[in-house]
């Protein structure tokens, strides 16, 4: 443990670096009015809060500092010392493989010195392979634990309030999907998505068998809405993945109970289609059309409900 003496405190200040993805590129954001929300600052006293864009490759070094400090408006006595701090922040962005580092609040205190009183980071999940070290940082007694579990599987999920889970191949699809869910459970009792849940491109039966299994282990959920468009996958090796999925989980004692509505589109949707209808598996029902998939699975979850 690390204990202080508290300093007094003489001004609060905001600095931060972050990825910017509206624009494609870096962005600080510095303020002299810091120890509350930037946004709150934002959008009350909008003049108050500077925004400067940083090249990728320039990146920030004291000439860029000083830009940042000028544009902030930071009193004279203060500017080289927090033009400093914004430098090191930079060299933590970056070596850390960050989306956000923020210190709220920079203060100045008696001594005329500027500390770091506060701060938070946000790492970049996708840079973790860089990192083994930050494993530890993670807190996996406060982790859903199927948000735990789906990491192990190298599954993008994330855990939501409601009832029909989702299974999609590619981001964009599984966040439309959500939408239709949303919509179509407006009619049937509020059902809700209970996840997110990408399984990329190469939906093979493994991969489908490890999604289905985190899905149908979460309790709020009441059905299950497949939903797919063949492209360098093919439909028909999804339809053989799902229908060997269900067989690897029945085979491991694990009982599927919860209904799966499925819908193949793009390429073979057809002979997809065809092994699902001949399989003829009594809890999966296929639907051709993403709105009429949608509106099944949120009737049947409500029905469980």
């Amino acid at each position: 443990m690390l204990a202080e003496t508290a300093p007094e405190i003489l001004e609060e200040y905001y600095v931060s670096f972050l990825l910017d993805r509206a624009n494609r590129t870096f962005l600080s954001i510095a303020s002299v009015e810091g120890g509350m929300e930037i946004e709150e600052v934002a959008a009350t006293r909008p003049d108050a809060v500077a925004k400067i864009a940083v090249d990728a490759i320039d990146g920030v070094d004291q000439a860029k500092a000083q830009e940042i400090v000028a544009a902030a408006k930071f009193p004279a006595e203060v500017a080289d010392k927090v033009a400093d701090v914004l430098v090191k922040l930079w060299e933590v962005f970056i070596k850390e493989d960050a989306l956000l580092v923020e210190v709220n609040p920079l203060a100045k205190v008696a001594s005329g010195d500027v500390i770091a009183l506060d701060g938070k980071v946000s790492l970049d999940e996708n840079a973790e392979f860089r990192h083994p070290e930050f494993e530890e940082l993670h807190d996996k007694a406060a982790a859903n634990p199927l948000e735990a579990a789906a990491k192990e599987k190298n599954l993008n999920y994330v855990k939501l309030d409601g009832e029909v889970g989702i299974i999609g191949n590619g981001a964009g699809l599984v966040m439309s999907t959500l939408d239709v869910v949303a919509y179509a459970g407006e009619a049937h009792k509020g059902v809700k998505p209970a996840n997110f849940l990408d399984i990329g491109g190469g939906a093979s039966a493994e991969v489908m068998a490890n999604g289905l299994e985190i899905i149908l282990g979460d309790p709020d959920v009441k059905s299950v809405f497949v939903n797919v468009f063949g492209g360098i996958t093919a439909c028909d090796a999804v339809a053989n993945g799902i229908v060997q999925a269900l067989e690897l989980l029945e085979s491991k004692g694990e009982e599927v109970t919860k209904p799966l509505v499925v819908r193949l589109d793009g390429n073979n949707a057809e002979l997809g289609r065809k092994i699902l209808d001949d399989r003829k598996h009594p809890l999966v029902q296929r639907v051709d059309t993403m709105d009429g998939a949608a509106d099944k699975a949120a009737e049947l979850a409500a029905a469980a409900k």
